[in-house]
């Protein structure tokens, strides 16, 4: 079964925030990371992986992202900090 990722990456803590969706979160995770993703993330130094979660369903992953999106920052980060509340990079967790 494909699995999707709704993913939060951050400059640094209570930085800059970037939300995406992805069918491979290492693969996109480690794009931002080696600057390979152009525009915002680059542009900002936006390669931090804070926040993650799986869905079985593009739409789902889509209509998540969307939603959170809309969402107040501060909401976010409190989103971010209920299952990661030192900011660390969860990239570096998932590839080992």
């Amino acid at each position: 079964m494909k699995r999707y990722y709704i993913y939060i990456l951050a400059s640094k803590r209570n930085g800059t925030l970037y939300l995406g969706v992805t069918n491979n979160l290492i693969r996109r995770v480690k794009q931002h990371k080696e600057r390979c993703a152009g525009g915002f993330t680059r542009q900002y130094g936006v390669d931090k992986s804070v926040y993650f979660e799986e869905c079985n369903d593009v739409r789902d992953a889509i209509e998540g992202e969307t939603r959170i999106k809309k969402w107040e920052r501060r909401w976010k980060i409190r989103l971010i900090e209920e299952r990661n509340p030192h900011w660390k990079d969860l990239y570096f967790d998932l590839t080992a």
